[in-house]
């Protein structure tokens, strides 16, 4: 970490129901700082790593988005939501199939290495100046063109037939771990989303190495 005068890297486990922009503020607040920008967002429902530039090292982290990131991502299938993930009720599609560890690698071949992935209706991406999200909630939604994005890594770290699957996932910037979720469900053919997510790693930063908000005085 660099000096106090120069700014800092500091590494946050940001908690759920938190958002990105709050856990910046609270860095703000507790090291009595000016200035301060994270290196990519954590959704609310999401915990785990969050790396955030205080004064000068803000520059750095233009860079720091570019590092591969780690998340563990629990996937419930049979169900779908409007936002692909936990913030709204689920919605029963259909019956899902249970699968062995062999057709789950065949499942999880499709969605490995440089793939073209739709964005979430629910997404921050701006459309005509204006967030998905926010056009979404108004009943508005976006049509988000597919692109491309780098999956380096995905496998099943626990499976409980047939609704739950905890994956581990190696991807680049712009992946949308929601839109995974989702995806599967509709390879399947009966609907899936993201129940719980946790960014472990970005680069060569792990969140065992990151401060707990909840520990320092706000």
């Amino acid at each position: 970490m660099a000096g106090v005068g120069r700014g800092e890297i500091l590494l946050i486990d940001k908690p759920y129901g938190w958002t990105s922009t709050r856990a910046v503020e609270w860095v703000k607040r507790r090291f009595r700082c000016r200035k301060a920008g994270h290196a990519g967002t954590l959704d609310p429902l999401a915990t785990g790593l969050l790396i955030i530039g205080t004064e000068a090292q803000t520059k750095a982290l233009t860079h720091l988005m570019t590092l591969p990131k780690e998340y563990y991502a629990l996937i419930r299938l049979g169900y779908r939501t409007a936002s692909d993930d936990a913030e709204f009720a689920p919605q029963r599609v259909g019956e899902a199939p249970r699968l062995s560890l062999a057709e789950w690698e065949a499942v999880l071949s499709d969605f490995q290495g440089e793939i073209w992935q739709r964005p979430p209706a629910y997404a921050a991406l701006k459309v005509q100046g204006k967030r998905a999200y926010a056009l979404a909630r108004a009943g508005e939604a976006a049509d988000l063109p597919s692109r491309p994005v780098v999956v380096y890594r995905l496998e099943v770290v626990r499976y409980d037939p047939p609704e739950r699957v905890l994956l581990r996932i190696g991807c680049g910037k712009g992946f949308y771990v929601r839109s995974l979720a989702r995806d599967i469900g509709e390879k399947l053919g009966c609907g899936g989303y993201l129940a719980a997510l946790r960014r472990t790693a970005i680069g060569p930063y792990t969140v065992s190495q990151a401060i707990q908000p909840d520990a320092g005085r706000p």
